[in-house]
This record gives C-alpha cells, sequence and structure tokens, in this order.
C-alpha cells in the first residue's frame, strides 16, 4: 500500500475516533435523527467549495453517461447506508460509552473480510488470526457478566455491518468516480433521508441546535466532510479488508479520545476485550504480501 494511502486512511481513523466524543456530546441537547441529518448536510455544503475549488481553473473534460451513473449510484447507495448506519450509531451511543461504540464499531474489521470472500477477494492468514482475536475481544467487551447484551450495543453492531457493507461500496467505485463529488453527493443523500424521521420522530428545536453548534461542526465538517472523504480517496486501488483495518484505530482514538475528554473507563473485562482487539487489528495490518 502508497504511504499516501495509509496516511489518508490512518487520519480518518483519527478523525471518526476522535467524532464518537462530539457524538456523544451532541446527544445532550439533540435527538439522533436530527444530529444526524444537520451533520450530513453540513458536511455536504462544506465540500461544495472544495470540489470550485479542483475544478478551478481546468478545462471542461465531457464526462460519459456510464461514468455519470456510477457517480450518481455510488453516491446514492453510500448515503442510503451512511443514513442507516449512522442512525444506529446515534441511537446506541446514547445507552453505551465512547470507548465501547469505538470498539463495536470497528467490529467491521471482521465483515469485511468475510464479505471479500463472496466476491473473491484474496485475504491472507494473518487477517483471519486478527478475525478470531476480534471475535474473542468483542466477547469481552460487549458480554457482562450475566450474559446479557445492552441495546445499544446491538445497534452499534447493525451499524458496523452497514459500514462494512459502505466500504465495500466505496472499493468498487472509488477507481470509477471523483471521490469528493462522490462523497458530497452521500451526504446530501444522508442528511435528505433523515429529515422526515427528524419531524416525524423528533421535536428538533433551533436553541439546541445552536447550544449544540460545535458538535455539530466537527461531527460535519471533520467527521463527515473531510474524513469520509479522505476514506474515498484513500480506499482507491487497496484491498478493501487492508483498508478496514487502518481504518479500524478509530476504536482506539475513541477509547483515548473517552478517557482524555469525557473521562470514561473501562471496566477490567472490558479492557481485556480492548486489548485483544488492539492486538488483532495490528496483526492483521502485517498482512502476508501477496494480499496487497
Amino acid at each position: 500500500m502508497r504511504p499516501k494511502n495509509a496516511s489518508m486512511l490512518l487520519l480518518t481513523a483519527f478523525i471518526w475516533g476522535t467524532a464518537f466524543v462530539a457524538q456523544s456530546v451532541g446527544m445532550d441537547h439533540l435527538e439522533p435523527f436530527t444530529f444526524n441529518g444537520v451533520r450530513c448536510l453540513i458536511g455536504a455544503i462544506a465540500l461544495l467549495p472544495c470540489i470550485w475549488f479542483f475544478q478551478r481553473g481546468k478545462t471542461k473534460v465531457e464526462i460519459d453517461k456510464q461514468q455519470k451513473k456510477d457517480l450518481i449510484k455510488a453516491g446514492v447507495a453510500c448515503g442510503g447506508l451512511l443514513f442507516a448506519a449512522s442512525s444506529l450509531q446515534q441511537i446506541g451511543i446514547v445507552s453505551t460509552t465512547v470507548g465501547k461504540a469505538g470498539f463495536i464499531t470497528a467490529f467491521y474489521i471482521v465483515l469485511v473480510p468475510l464479505l471479500g470472500v463472496f466476491l473473491h477477494k484474496k485475504i491472507g492468514w494473518k487477517v483471519w488470526l486478527a478475525v478470531v482475536m476480534s471475535l474473542v475481544g468483542l466477547y469481552f467487551l460487549c458480554i457482562t457478566e450475566s450474559f446479557s447484551i445492552s441495546k445499544g450495543d446491538i445497534y452499534i453492531f447493525l451499524c458496523a455491518l452497514l459500514f462494512s457493507f459502505h466500504i465495500m461500496i466505496v472499493d468498487h467505485y472509488s477507481p470509477k468516480v471523483d471521490g469528493v463529488k462522490m462523497s458530497c453527493i452521500q451526504f446530501f443523500v444522508a442528511g435528505v433521508l433523515s429529515i422526515p424521521f427528524m419531524f416525524i420522530l423528533e421535536t428538533p428545536k433551533m436553541n439546541n441546535l445552536l447550544i449544540s453548534w460545535f458538535p455539530l461542526i466537527y461531527a460535519g465538517v471533520f467527521s463527515c466532510g473531510i474524513a469520509y472523504t479522505l476514506q474515498i480517496l484513500g480506499q482507491k486501488n487497496v484491498n478493501p479488508a487492508i483498508a478496514s483495518l487502518i481504518l479500524s484505530l478509530e476504536s482506539c482514538f475513541s477509547v483515548l479520545a473517552g478517557w482524555i475528554i469525557l473521562g470514561e473507563k473501562l471496566s477490567v473485562r472490558e479492557t481485556v476485550g480492548c486489548i485483544l482487539m488492539f492486538a488483532a487489528i495490528i496483526l492483521a495490518q502485517l498482512p502476508d504480501e501477496k494480499v496487497e
């Protein structure tokens, strides 16, 4: 993998991980669909100047109909998945900690390689060993001594499943379309899909939006506008299993951010789960050469 691609994906993981804090704080005054809808629209708007800047001074190039179709299909598909996944994540984070939410979301480290098998993607033995370690770590992290799983944990896991599909779609379309435009479309789609649920199921208030301006700006501009665009650009021509492993480092950043900023602590059992998953992430980032 090129250092440039790895750097983009690593920065994406950092922004996503720290954004869990913004999402948690934002939920103090906003409900899930309101928070996600507004932040996605902010992310889409933030990318418009970027699109203009990159196109500035360039001669107009004729884009064939297939490329336009691919761009629209990619943006709509990613936007729909992003809406569903981020909504589940935002609902789930209400009843779980920032650290746990980050680690469970990173379960796509397991799901992406499994999906890759059906798409004939070659997966090395180190990745499969990491899958087993991740499963054990997730068990210690999510299953309490009474063998119960919280409602929030289930929502976050379903979110991870949808994010794994999102990664596979990005892998398919990123070499074919403009990454920034694709990212912009997906945020408009996710934001628009949130609006009906926002007004039907929730009671958005302007005062609460103003109070939560910083979490919204951080989650909108940085987590959406910047990080998801970096993901699309960084994943270009990169094995999705390897990309997911780097992106899963968001879990480590989320735990650190929750500890430093929110003062959250994990139990001994949960800490063991975190250590196992962290070790799996490190192991899986050293794939066999033939996998690359």
